[in-house]
């Protein structure tokens, strides 16, 4: 009976210990949240069946920026949040989406400058994960208000005055070639964003509403975006809001952030 007994309370505890395992299992890929209006310079668009919204910007009519942090000095944190306090300053933007990697405290692994100050340096470093996966690149908005997407070392090397910078990496495309480390169609597949410069003038920016593989999002930028230049900001925590709410992602967290507004 003693012997009853015991294995029943054991198969209990073993049932319990699977529940919590399962219940706080980690989740590879984060629950995304699909709706809302998209913005106005923005589409839906399908790409080798995966389906993106595409975001073209013409920078005679907007003004695309980099942010990081409120007036407080500390990091807006998620799109959520600053969309809110642009909305309280009066300021409300168009779309807006992460723009780059972030350590734990929300600072950013690479340059970042924004209105002509450098919040962090250039990151020349070697080491592991996508940032670090070279070519990386800068995205770049000089004070005449032209576009560019430059190679790290060239970015060192040419130094440009500018308003608004954010570094990541990998590049997707470098002077129209794939970046050379990706597979045609590789097994890592997640929601991923990140921005293309087609012309001096034209800023493209996508993310997918479905997982994809970095091979596939290169060709995007270069095959069917007309992009020459494209990097890479971020997967799994990507996400864009219409300044209102959330169109793609939740309350992720976020470090750099790319924001566009009509000009006034």
């Amino acid at each position: 009976m003693k012997r009853r007994h015991s294995a029943a309370i054991l198969i209990g505890v073993l049932l319990v210990a699977l529940a919590l395992i399962w219940w706080f299992r980690p989740l590879e890929h984060p629950p995304v949240t699909v709706g809302g209006e998209l913005p106005g310079p923005c589409r839906d668009f399908s790409f080798e069946a995966v389906p993106y919204i595409v975001c073209e910007i013409d920078l005679r009519s907007y003004d695309v920026a980099v942010f990081h942090a409120g007036d407080d000095g500390r990091a807006f944190g998620s799109l959520e949040k600053f969309d809110k306090a642009m909305s309280g300053e009066g300021r409300p933007v168009l779309l807006a989406m992460n723009a780059g990697m972030y350590h734990e405290d929300l600072t950013p692994v690479g340059l970042l400058v924004e209105n002509g100050h450098e919040v962090a340096p250039l990151n020349l470093a070697v080491g592991e994960g996508n940032f670090f996966l070279k070519p990386n690149g800068v995205f770049l908005i000089r004070k005449d208000g032209k576009a560019a997407i430059m190679e790290t070392n060239a970015y060192a090397a040419a130094k440009p005055d500018v308003a608004f910078a954010t570094q990541s990496g990998p590049m997707l495309v470098i002077d129209s070639r794939l970046h050379p480390r990706f597979e045609a169609n590789g097994t890592s597949r997640y929601i991923r964003n990140g921005v293309g410069v087609r012309d001096e003038n034209t800023v493209v920016l996508a993310i997918s509403r479905s997982q994809v593989s970095l091979g596939s999002f290169a060709r995007l930028f270069r095959d069917e975006l007309d992009c020459p230049n494209a990097l890479f900001f971020d997967g799994v925590v990507s996400a864009l809001s219409n300044g209102e709410r959330m169109i793609v992602g939740g309350s992720y967290p976020a470090g750099p952030i790319i924001a566009v507004s009509a000009k006034r």
